[in-house]
């Protein structure tokens, strides 16, 4: 074992081994002449790396324990919004069960965590039920290209909205920052349509929360807001799934295929 491979709480016992043999530290043990580690280099010179890489290390563990405690903040947040979040799962449910649908949408992060929603609701959540419709509109990539390349990349949610989306429908749009011109567009092409529109944000105000029907917003930085929008989203599933089976109506079978 040389001496990269030591944990840090074993360097105390390192230490009380060089002393015991009338050395001060473990770097100032030597080698016979020609003696090297593995690694070629002298024992003192290897405890000397290695002790330059904990230094370096304790940058990125400090880093971790700033973003984990940055957790509980978004937490805080989103506990102050449970009521909307709880409304955002039963409407969502008497809508669908209706026959009308959810678009998501999102860029980046955001848009994998809307793809997260819609496929929780076309798939399954906890239990077995009923498929539900729920299109993720990044999703699709010949149409987002298409789209991207003819119209610009503003127009990407937009013109898919208005493709996709009738009167009744719901949108839900995620943004850390709030402030994506394509997420904004989209929810003006919905309010034309009487598409209902729903903001996963970090910290308000910003322009999506502002031109939005409802907003949830994540009083966070913007990695631990993202984090916050899954936590958000599992928690409109389960208020989702508790609506739909309350009212009897997601059983699976061919009697509640709407196709």
């Amino acid at each position: 074992m040389t001496p990269e491979s030591l944990r840090e709480a074993e360097l105390p016992a390192m230490h009380r081994v060089g002393t015991q043999a009338g050395l001060s530290s473990p770097d100032q043990l030597s080698a016979p002449d020609g003696l090297t580690s593995p690694d070629g280099l002298a024992p003192g010179a290897a405890g000397q790396d290695a002790g330059a890489g904990l230094k370096e290390g304790a940058g990125s563990r400090e880093a971790v324990r700033t973003h984990l405690e940055n957790v509980l903040p978004a937490l805080r947040s989103l506990e102050s919004q449970a009521e909307t979040l709880t409304a955002w799962g039963v409407e969502l449910a008497q809508r669908l069960l209706s026959g009308q649908k959810l678009l998501a949408a999102g860029n980046g992060g955001s848009a994998a965590e809307a793809q997260h929603l819609t496929a929780e609701l076309v798939g399954r959540f906890d239990g077995e039920r009923m498929p539900f419709s729920a299109i993720s509109l990044h999703a699709e990539s010949s149409a987002v290209t298409a789209i991207a390349n003819d119209y610009g990349y503003a127009e990407l949610f937009a013109r898919q909205v208005r493709a996709h989306g009738r009167s009744g429908d719901i949108l839900v749009l995620l943004s850390t920052s709030g402030q994506s011109p394509n997420l904004l567009r989209a929810a003006e092409a919905a309010a034309r349509l009487n598409i209902t529109t729903w903001a996963l944000t970090g910290p308000a105000p910003n322009p999506l929360a502002s031109c939005c029907d409802e907003v949830v917003a994540v009083d966070a930085v913007s990695a631990n807001a993202q984090e916050g929008h899954l936590i958000a989203l599992h928690a409109i599933c389960r208020a989702f799934e508790a609506e739909v089976a309350r009212r009897g109506q997601g059983v699976p079978g061919p009697e509640r295929d709407r196709g």
